[in-house]
């Protein structure tokens, strides 16, 4: 993997970071809340992730595995510190409040009851600390007859109608291959407890916010679940096609596809006129505007895609940028990855890790000019930092090897 992480250049060793000296504590897992928190971590934000002293975030279980290491976990908790409680044990229970009396922040996405169980939930913890934004992520939200219901990415995909719009109109529908409704959800909570601080420090107080799977979902569905509730007329999958625009979609080319959207007029006219040298397309009565190219779309996709056999994707993606048509090349993964866009971005790197040695990277998408992103830092393994947070809190060496050897920790501190 080549290391591109020079192309975005160097962190100036005294740049402040936007959420300096804030401090989190972190009681999510899987997906939905570890991608909000890592994002706060990336802002410079302290994130401490407890976690289960017996076995952990249960992602640290799913594949691949680099050096022992889960992947997905990885990617979903770099820029934080881990701790290992047995929060079944009171004392366990005592550190997890001390450590929110001295946070900013609490994520939590547990199923409705569990932090309530713990003695850490919102009634009790706002007491203790009334400065405290605490970030619920759920599947259905906290409150209601849904409530108590489990939800994954791709139920939520199912039930919301998303996964109605993807796929070809003679298939199924299908879900995405990423997680994007955790990932989506995830950035939600992550403006929401923006807001929050924002908030605060007009109101001095802390507040409980909120994001769930299900809502999301339905945001998710972008305009087209607007454009249901105006019309009553339910939208309809149309595969790689623009469902108002053509040409929009894939296109063969030489040696592949090719995915292309002419959004107006004028783009349209750019890409037949000047990128396949067709001007005489431009005033074909079957496509003079996009009402016109939409209902004679075979004819005028066949007519490209003659114009397309002539040279490869990569050789018309060119032309198409320097004529200023949107179009890029389909690509594996591993294409992607080798392309010149993926190292103009400098999105991929290698971070050094304390058991494997080095590990991938890929950057936050967020440029802060002033504040910058921190530098990347390895998810750390189960209950890494236990120690050091407790030394954080106060606690004297004799204490914490009382608790230790009381099984506060589990087997791992």
């Amino acid at each position: 993997m080549n290391d591109q992480a020079s192309a975005r250049g160097a962190r100036r060793s005294d740049a402040p970071a936007a959420l300096e000296g804030i401090r989190v504590a972190d009681f999510s897992h899987f997906i939905a809340g570890p991608m909000c928190t890592r994002f706060l971590a990336d802002m410079g934000a302290d994130v401490i992730k407890i976690e289960n002293a017996a076995s952990g975030d249960d992602l640290r279980r799913f594949e691949p595995k680099l050096a022992g290491q889960s992947v997905p976990f990885l990617w979903a908790n770099r820029n934080k510190r881990g701790m290992a409680l047995d929060l079944s044990r009171d004392d366990a229970r005592q550190i997890a409040m001390d450590l929110v009396r001295s946070s900013d922040i609490l994520v939590e996405n547990f199923s409705t009851g569990v932090m309530e169980r713990f003695g850490l939930g919102y009634d009790a913890l706002k007491e203790l600390n009334p400065k405290l934004i605490y970030c619920s992520v759920s599947a259905y939200g906290r409150e209601g007859e849904l409530a108590d219901r489990l939800g994954f990415d791709s139920v939520v995909q199912a039930e919301t109608g998303f996964m109605s719009l993807n796929g070809f109109p003679d298939g199924p529908g299908l879900r995405t291959g990423p997680a994007v409704m955790d990932i989506a959800t995830g950035l939600s909570a992550t403006i929401a407890v923006l807001g929050a601080l924002a908030a605060r420090s007009r109101t001095g107080d802390g507040q409980k916010v909120e994001t769930s799977l299900f809502d999301v979902g339905t945001l998710m569905l972008g305009f087209q679940a607007l454009g249901y509730l105006a019309t009553g007329k339910n939208p309809n999958r149309v595969g790689n096609d623009g469902t108002d625009t053509m040409p929009t979609g894939v296109f063969a080319t030489a040696d592949g596809t090719l995915y292309i959207i002419c959004a107006n007029d004028r783009t349209y006219g750019r890409l037949v006129r000047d990128v396949l040298s067709r001007p005489d397309l431009v005033d074909d009565p079957r496509f003079h505007t996009n009402r016109d190219r939409m209902e004679n779309r075979d004819q005028l996709r066949a007519l490209l895609e003659r114009a397309l056999a002539a040279d490869g994707s990569e050789v018309w993606a060119q032309r198409m940028r320097l004529h200023k048509v949107p179009a890029g090349v389909i690509r594996t993964v591993e294409q992607a990855f080798q392309s010149g866009e993926m190292i103009a971005r400098g999105i991929a790197s290698t971070i050094a890790h304390p058991t494997a040695g080095t590990v991938p990277d890929i950057a936050c998408p967020i440029r802060l000019a002033a504040t910058p992103v921190v530098a990347a830092v390895a998810a750390p393994t189960l209950g890494q930092h236990t120690r050091d947070v407790l030394d954080m809190l106060g606690y004297a060496p004799d204490r914490i090897a009382e608790l230790s050897a009381a099984g506060a920790f589990g087997a791992q501190a």
